[in-house]
C-alpha cells in the first residue's frame, strides 16, 4: 500500500469539493473518532464468538468503516506534516521495545 499516493488521492477528492477549509486537525480527529464509533457499533451486544464470525455484510461494513478511519488519520498526518509510514514504524518500535518479552 503505497500511503503517499492514497494520499494525493485523497487531496485530488477533497481539493475538487473545496473541502480542505473544514479539514483542520481537530475536525480530521473528531471525523475519525465518530468512524471509530460507527466501526464499535457493528459489534455492539455481540458475544466474543460472534464478534470473530460476523456475518458476510457486516464484515463489509466493518472494512468500510476501518478503511474510512484509516483515510482519515491519513489526511490528518497530512495536515499535521507527518509521515504515517514512520510514526507507526516508530510506535511499532516502541511497543517491541516495552512489551515484547523473549
Amino acid at each position: 500500500m503505497n500511503l503517499e499516493h492514497l494520499t494525493e488521492r485523497l487531496h485530488r477528492i477533497r481539493d475538487t469539493n473545496d473541502w480542505k477549509q473544514f479539514h483542520s486537525p481537530k475536525n480530521l480527529a473528531m471525523a475519525a473518532s465518530v468512524e471509530m464509533a460507527e466501526l464499535v457499533e457493528i459489534f455492539q451486544w455481540l458475544t466474543e464468538d460472534q464478534s470473530r464470525q460476523l456475518p458476510a455484510d457486516q464484515l463489509a461494513h466493518a472494512g468500510q468503516e476501518v478503511g474510512d478511519i484509516v483515510l482519515y488519520l491519513l489526511l490528518l498526518c497530512s495536515e499535521l506534516g507527518l509521515d504515517m509510514n514512520e510514526v507507526v514504524r516508530a510506535k511499532l518500535a516502541d511497543s517491541e521495545r516495552r512489551f515484547a518479552h523473549e
